[in-house]
């Protein structure tokens, strides 16, 4: 053993038990546990939460403007949309508006505001410059996905225009 600042292989509590010094030995990976410990606990409070928009388009389901919370397959083919919502770890929202008679209608969302107790949505509707075709009846609608770890049943989710005037409005169940 000399001339050997550290037996290579040797256990640390085995060279204890010979009375040799741990001094010499660096304690670099317990330090560097616990930094990375502590770095993932800060980093967890610091969590942000991506929400997807999904899918933009129309439907032929009759109503009004609305903003509808599904929680399954069955509800989102309800209204006439077709998405791959993984719906055991997510959830959607979808805001439809309208209806109208001719082409070329779509959503503009402008901003999304949220708290711990509601989300204000800022959003419209763009009709087309020249007026557009005459069609079926149809609504417009953004999808949203957004993950189950957010869901805050009671929460208030509003529609305004940005001119501040009611679009639609629902409550998390």
């Amino acid at each position: 053993m000399l001339g050997q600042a550290f037996p290579v292989g040797q256990p640390l509590l085995a060279r204890k038990i010979r009375g040799e010094s741990s001094t010499s030995r660096p304690r670099l990976p317990t330090f560097g546990l616990l930094c990375l410990f502590f770095t993932m606990l800060i980093l967890s409070g610091c969590r942000e939460v991506r929400v997807k928009s999904y899918a933009t388009g129309i439907t032929h389901v009759s109503g009004g403007n609305a903003i509808v919370v599904v929680r399954s397959d069955r509800e989102l083919a309800h209204l006439g949309i077709s998405s791959p919502v993984r719906f055991d770890h997510e959830f959607g929202v979808v805001l439809l508006m309208g209806p109208h008679d001719g082409s070329g209608w779509r959503q503009v969302v402008e901003a999304i505001h949220a708290s711990p107790e509601s989300v204000r949505v800022v959003a419209y509707e763009r009709g087309p410059l020249d007026g557009g075709d005459l069609v079926r009846r149809y609504r417009t609608y953004t999808l949203w996905i957004i993950p189950n770890s957010i869901y805050r049943p009671g929460s208030v989710v509003e529609v305004v225009t940005p001119s501040n005037t009611y679009v639609a409005s629902t409550q998390l169940p």
